[in-house]
């Protein structure tokens, strides 16, 4: 498991440091600020590799590069293996070599690596099949360092460099073990079913089709609540997103087994999720399940696990759907912000913050805490009209024609049944304001 961070000279920060929960971290905060950036140093942490340095393809996922070229650039990071024990690294960038340098050899065993990023890229590290050795002071690479597939590659396949097929792809994988009617499928339809977003709407596979002449793959399909079967790579980009956890969750476990099974290994008990925006195109009412039902899978297919999670989110109804599972032993959230005494500044800093956990109830009540710094859950027009209304009456000599006329844009703009519109007339009427 990852137990800290710590970085000097890199990202958005001149020094940012973690202290990980062992179960769920949240990250949240503005766009740009960190959040992804922390996640990619997070996988590197882990498996010693950034993605794109494996497969080229990604648009994501790059080396992390000194922010002050002219001075040191330092990562240091603690994590447990899988006996437990932690075991602290440090690595320095290495300007001659454009590389981060520290320990050679095999990185201590974490577990099961998964990246999840919101681009639909997915990354894998295997314990039982990612890894290498040193001879002498030299790393000798034996094994792919990792599985990294871009969006397009998640659904189609992913091949080595000299045409070895690495995986064969969610299509492809779905029709054969669909065909086949065993573990793997019947793991995948319990996943499936555990991350739907309600129990009347099921994500549940249908019949394999054909989707045209020119392709001849048998094409996994979705049952609908209007009674057609729709070809996965038809249905939105919300239940694509979801389709595609589902099935690296069982992909990636089952291979890791049948590693593990083929050198005599035990399988790892520690799984390690990293998710960006797992929002992503989720309506809300999916946006309110998703978090817990992710918990609810991994311990469902792993044997006694240790599952620890580290997720970016942008939402205020992610953040209100934990409150009944958070627990401050084990979790934790991290703000990214900038520094409230720097407002009028052009060079901001932007500062991290290991905030308590506090409920606020409401997905409302999230918009305008100090999660995500809003005044109102209005639009920003509506909530500058509710602040001249607000103003007008705190007037001296305010007229009656005035209030007249700003009632009637109130009246355009808001609910009839809106709180403010009620107490605002209240207190014009109580004036003797608002005559007829």
């Amino acid at each position: 498991m990852l137990i800290n961070l710590k970085t000097i000279n890199v990202g958005p920060m001149d020094a940012m440091e973690f202290e990980f929960g062992n179960r769920l971290n949240l990250l949240k905060g503005d766009n740009g600020l960190g959040k992804s950036f922390l996640l990619d140093l997070a996988w590197w942490a882990l498996t010693r590799q950034w993605p794109a340095e494996i497969n080229p393809i990604l648009t994501s996922g790059m080396k992390a590069l000194p922010t002050n070229k002219e001075k040191e650039a330092t990562i240091v990071f603690t994590i447990s293996s899988k006996t437990k024990k932690k075991l602290a690294y440090e690595s320095k960038f290495n300007r001659k070599q454009q590389a981060w340098t520290g320990k050679s050899g095999r990185p201590a065993n974490p577990g099961l690596v998964m990246y999840a990023q919101s681009d639909g890229s997915f990354s894998i590290w295997d314990p039982a099949r990612n890894y290498w050795k040193k001879k002498g002071s030299i790393d000798v690479q034996e094994r792919q360092p990792a599985y990294i597939f871009s969006p397009s590659e998640v659904w189609n396949g992913l091949q080595n460099e000299d045409g070895t097929v690495l995986c064969n792809g969610l299509i492809r994988d779905w029709a054969s073990w669909q065909k086949e009617g065993k573990t793997k499928f019947k793991n995948l339809v319990a996943v499936l079913k555990d991350l739907s977003p309600s129990p009347d709407e099921r994500l549940e596979p249908g019949e394999l089709t054909r989707i045209n002449l020119d392709d001849v793959r048998d094409m996994p399909t979705l049952k609908t609540q209007y009674g057609q079967d729709v070809p996965i790579v038809h249905a939105s980009s919300g239940v694509r997103r979801i389709v595609a956890l589902a099935y690296f969750l069982v992909w990636a476990w089952h291979e890791h087994f049948g590693a593990s099974k083929l050198l005599g290994d035990k399988t790892t008990n520690q799984v390690i999720f990293l998710v960006d925006e797992i929002e992503a195109h989720l309506h809300p009412k999916w946006q309110r399940t998703v978090t817990q039902a992710l918990l609810k899978v991994l311990k469902g297919l792993i044997k006694s696990p240790s599952t620890q999670v580290v997720m970016a989110t942008h939402s205020p109804l992610i953040m209100a759907s934990v409150e009944p599972l958070f627990e401050k032993e084990k979790d934790a959230w991290f703000d990214f912000d900038y520094d409230s005494s720097q407002q009028r500044s052009r060079n901001r800093h932007v500062v991290l913050t290991k905030r308590e956990f506090e409920k606020h109830g409401t997905y409302t009540n999230w918009l305008m805490s100090e999660a995500f710094d809003l005044t109102s859950d209005r639009s920003m027009e509506t909530e500058q009209l509710i602040e001249e209304a607000s103003q007008l009456l705190e007037k001296s000599n305010v007229t009656n024609s005035e209030v007249r006329k700003m009632y009637e844009k109130l009246v355009k703009e808001l609910s009839p049944k809106d709180s403010f519109l009620f107490r605002w007339r209240g207190i014009c009427e109580k004036k003797g304001l608002l005559k007829k």
